[in-house]
């Protein structure tokens, strides 16, 4: 069978939607479909904890027998990370700053995509590998705490921290991880220049904390930062890796954490478009560029092969990717914050989900569905 025959608008809507980490997969889940790789290892499954991205692959014939993924019927759960590690500080532990979920029901119709706020109280359970006791605390630290390597306090591993926060967000979702991806800010920020830009209608005024107009980092100062500010005016704008990124990043605004996690899923939406508009898909060496350009910013972690992920899904409707925006409200007592947890409406989605029953939910309560 030819890969490259795979109605290329259907496959790249599909994954390009899902969020940070996922438009990486798309990116590399394309390479391989449109090169007609093969896989020699036993079941195609990456090595769990591998700190660098699944292999490529090189042309090859396809082997007759059914398509890749053709076993796959679904539900599916992938688990897509945003995370920030500072690389140029030893020892650094990577923070998942951004938690998305994407859930594709049997028969892979449909698919829902939300976000889990980074702040949200949550059980992270014990986890010997990284010597970490479990507890009751914000979801972000379940990467962190995951991380450790006992015996290299300065080396860190992104794919083991994966591995506590899958267990974590699983244990509170319900919901079965079967594969997922991290991708660095700094893969982002490579992503998104690779692409040329992306075109975004910004929903609200958004001052940067981070980034001066040049998009030089502001100078620290006692209570946080001081200089001037990149400002992203309410309409329709151009934006670059470095500005995509920062005006994903800021949550000191207007709604908070979830009008950050809202400007994440338009983002990506914007650039999905940017993707169908240009053909891509259709364009291996375009794609070879984006790949090359993400490195080892890049981890993705299974599971199934991305390109046995990638038709699997590919013949998704494209009227039937939702987007959904959970609500939540700060805990804690006093002035004492301790996080976040989701409203009894959010959670009650996560119910109807697991379920089967999303869409009469979603139609009962429109306000969840997130819009451009």
């Amino acid at each position: 069978m030819v890969l490259g025959s795979m109605a290329p608008r259907r496959r790249w809507l599909l994954l390009g939607l899902t969020a940070l980490a996922v438009v990486a997969l798309i990116a590399a889940g394309t390479v391989v479909i449109t090169r007609l790789t093969g896989d020699d290892k036993p079941g195609g499954a990456p090595v769990a904890g591998s700190p660098t991205p699944s292999p490529i692959g090189t042309p090859t014939p396809s082997p007759s027998g059914p398509p890749p993924g053709a076993d796959i019927t679904g539900p599916l759960n992938l688990l897509l990370v945003g995370v920030d590690t500072r690389v140029s500080v030893p020892g650094w532990e990577p923070h998942s700053d951004a938690v998305l979920v994407l859930h594709v029901p049997k028969g892979l119709d449909r698919a829902y995509l939300f976000s889990l706020p980074r702040d949200l109280v949550v059980d992270i359970p014990a986890f010997p590998k990284a010597g970490y006791k479990g507890g009751k605390t914000k979801l972000t630290h379940a990467m962190s705490f995951g991380s450790r390597v006992p015996g290299k306090p300065k080396q860190p591993s992104t794919a083991q921290g994966y591995e506590l926060l899958r267990s974590t967000v699983s244990g509170y979702t319900g919901l079965r991880i079967d594969a997922g991806a991290v991708l660095t800010f700094t893969g982002f920020d490579r992503l998104v220049n690779a692409l040329g830009g992306v075109d975004i209608y910004v929903d609200q005024r958004v001052e940067s904390l981070h980034r001066r107009p040049d998009g030089k980092y502001r100078e620290s100062a006692p209570g946080g930062y001081k200089g001037p500010q990149q400002v992203y005016e309410k309409g329709d704008r151009h934006l670059n890796g470095w500005q995509a990124l920062d005006y994903a990043r800021q949550r000191y605004i207007t709604g908070g954490d979830y009008a950050r996690q809202r400007h994440q899923q338009q983002l990506i939406r914007a650039m999905t478009r940017k993707i169908l508009d240009e053909g891509l898909a259709r364009q291996p060496e375009r794609v070879d560029q984006v790949v090359s350009a993400l490195g080892d910013t890049l981890v993705y972690v299974g599971g199934r092969r991305i390109v046995d992920i990638a038709y699997a899904l590919s013949g998704l409707p494209e009227n039937r990717f939702t987007l959904v925006g959970l609500p939540g409200s700060g805990v804690g007592k006093g002035s004492a914050y301790r996080g976040e947890q989701l409203t009894s409406e959010g959670r009650k989605f996560l119910t109807e989900l697991r379920a089967g029953r999303a869409d009469a939910y979603l139609t009962a309560h429109p306000k969840l569905v997130v819009k451009s």
